[in-house]
């Protein structure tokens, strides 16, 4: 697999994800991203978007956008999957696939997360080796490591409080 969507990747890279993509059900979790979409709560901006987030153990989460007429409470679907994981005691995570379009339409277009989920991401993940797949469809995505989408993120290791991950 070679992505040459990405600018400036490198083999060493490119290898490594090719390697950790062997254990990971990627048609899967895009299939279950797709049908959470389904489940999305966007009566404002009408851009649904689904979230499958595979544990280190094999489970999955989902996990829809849901938003809210104040704006500031609503919530991403990346988010959604994550906060549902940890509510119920995960804290090792493999991988997420995310999709989104606007409702109601096909998916033609790659959502890629927003900041503060990228942020959220990194407080939980293994920036080296937790794996962002953005999809259109299950043969039709782009696979990142998490370093990609948020080079140089803060991390719970910035923090002098002795807690380690």
């Amino acid at each position: 697999m070679k992505r040459e969507f990405i600018q400036d990747d490198n083999e060493e890279t490119n290898n490594m994800l090719v390697e950790l993509l062997k254990a990971i059900p990627v048609r899967d979790l895009i299939s279950r991203a797709i049908d959470a979409r389904d489940m999305s709560y966007c009566p404002y901006s009408e851009y649904a978007v689904g979230a499958a987030l595979l544990t280190k153990e094999g489970k999955t989460y989902l996990g829809c956008n849901i938003e809210n007429a104040a704006y500031g409470p609503s919530n991403c679907a990346e988010r959604t999957a994550f906060f549902k994981a940890v509510s119920e005691g995960e804290r090792s995570f493999k991988a997420i696939a995310i999709t989104g379009s606007p409702k109601g339409k096909k998916i033609d277009q790659f959502a890629f997360p927003c900041g503060v989920c990228r942020q959220v991401m990194r407080e939980f993940c293994n920036p080296e080796t937790f794996i962002v797949i953005v999809a259109k469809s299950e043969t039709d995505y782009k696979v990142f490591a998490l370093k990609e989408l948020l080079p140089e993120g803060f991390g719970p290791e910035n923090l002098k409080t002795g807690t380690k991950k």
